[in-house]
């Protein structure tokens, strides 16, 4: 293996195992968010996670919520805890360039929903993370804590190496494709994609049907308790009943049934991740779960054969749905948007409504059919990605353990368990819609006993 190139490997920084000491007085969240800061200015130069910051008032708000906590009274679990939104997701104090130069330095002089939500939680936001050109393929040069020559993923590339390296506890991230999962995994972070609708978008570029709000935090913990907050003040998309669960990490419950599913990540996996992958599941098997995988069960080889076109499948129904606003930006200045964006255009543009509605419809269907799994089985189990982040910084990595998630609509959650090659690699634990507070118990359970 190549040399990482960093001289110091990054380590995170849990908050909510902090909150006892601000309930006594021992420390604050002020000095919490300096001891975030104190990474921040280490590993800025290095890996490149933030567009803007906002550290004053970063400093406020943490001093407001220190004062809270002295008093007794803080707004929520999460008051205090420093974030980063993805700049995707609109922010009234910095600007929301989309990862795009055709929005550089573009306000909107608003929050989104989640953001919003998150400071009426007491949430300190610290600035807007690096995202690929509108979340979509294009990476912006940030670059992995674990090894500077490598990816972090991505279209939430900066929230997954800033959590990675200590700067930050949480980060919105979105996805569509893989967007959370994987930059997740690659970065040795959790990763959690709720249900589709389950956190409200408003003020988020990434109108798609299959794209979702999530979090990539410092510990499974965080990961819900963050959502769960949003979702408490803010709600789900618009018709959507929104995330459901306690106010608390849902505790741990093990699984008696698990579906491995091999998606078609499992074909291009390599040797260190399908060894890990097959560890863990012997692991699994040896503490009394018991595994389906297609080979013995025909409803798992049925869903393994409808998800085989999620990925080619969710580009075209992403190109269709992104015709708008697509079209106007290039009326505006086509020399500003990248290649691929202008490809999805010209295969938005040669598709028909009727091309869509087929779409839609095989989706449907391929829903269906995976729902019917949960009368078997508690979880499906799968890489977050085919092996460990690849090296270049050009490309944010390969979608293809991440994609079904997307197309089906389910809770994911990537857990930094495995390893490939001795860099992080996520589990992946999928639910089934509208159940993600399961899906964080199995999760929890895993964790514990593959930990």
């Amino acid at each position: 293996m190549q040399a990482p190139e960093t001289a110091t490997r990054p380590v995170m920084r849990p908050y909510l195992a902090e909150t006892a000491g601000f309930a006594s007085g021992k420390t604050t969240p002020r000095d919490f968010l300096e001891r975030c800061l104190g990474d921040l200015a280490a590993w800025e130069p290095k890996i490149g996670a933030f567009v803007s910051l906002n550290l004053d008032g970063a400093r406020a708000a943490a001093a407001a919520s220190s004062a809270r906590w002295r008093a007794g009274k803080p707004l929520s679990p999460i008051d205090g805890m420093p974030v980063g939104i993805k700049d995707i997701i609109e922010t009234i104090d910095m600007p929301t360039e989309q990862g795009s130069p055709l929005f550089a330095g573009w306000r909107t002089a608003r929050d989104g929903a989640a953001v919003a939500a998150l400071r009426e939680a007491g949430a300190v936001v610290v600035g807007k993370t690096v995202t690929t050109e509108f979340a979509a393929t294009v990476a912006r040069g940030t670059r992995n804590p674990w090894d500077l020559s490598r990816t972090p993923g991505g279209s939430s590339s900066g929230s997954a190496a800033a959590v990675a390296a200590g700067v930050l506890p949480a980060a919105l991230g979105t996805q569509v494709i893989g967007s959370t999962v994987r930059p997740a995994s690659y970065c040795g972070c959790y990763g959690f994609k709720p249900t589709v609708g389950a956190i409200n978008r408003g003020g988020s570029y990434d109108c798609l049907s299959q794209s979702s709000t999530g979090t990539i935090a410092a510990s499974l913990g965080e990961a819900w308790q963050v959502a769960y907050e949003i979702a408490t003040r803010a709600g789900g998309d618009p018709g959507f009943a929104g995330l459901a669960g306690p106010p608390a990490g849902p505790p741990a419950r093990k699984p008696r049934k698990i579906a491995f599913l091999e998606t078609a990540g499992w074909a291009m996996a390599s040797p260190g991740a399908k060894a890990a992958m097959d560890d863990a599941l012997r692991r699994l098997g040896a503490a009394g779960v018991e595994i389906r995988t297609r080979e013995d069960d025909e409803q798992v080889e049925a869903v393994e054969s409808a998800i085989e076109e999620a990925r080619k499948r969710s580009m075209a129904i992403n190109a269709w749905e992104s015709r708008w606003p697509l079209n106007t930006y290039r009326a505006r200045d086509a020399t500003k948007l990248s290649g691929p964006a202008l490809a999805r255009l010209a295969q938005a543009e040669a598709m028909t409504l009727d091309d869509y509605r087929a779409l839609l419809r095989e989706r449907a269907q391929t829903r269906a059919l995976y729902a019917e799994l949960a009368d078997e089985v508690g979880i499906t189990l799968s890489l977050s990605a085919p092996a460990a982040a690849p090296v270049g910084i050009e490309s944010t990595g390969e979608p293809a353990c991440t994609v079904h998630t997307s197309y089906l609509g389910i809770p994911a959650l990537s857990l930094p368990l495995l390893r490939d090659d001795g860099l992080p690699l996520g589990l992946q634990i999928a639910g089934f819609a509208e159940r993600d507070a399961d899906a964080f118990a199995a999760a929890a359970w895993l964790e514990g006993a593959l930990a």
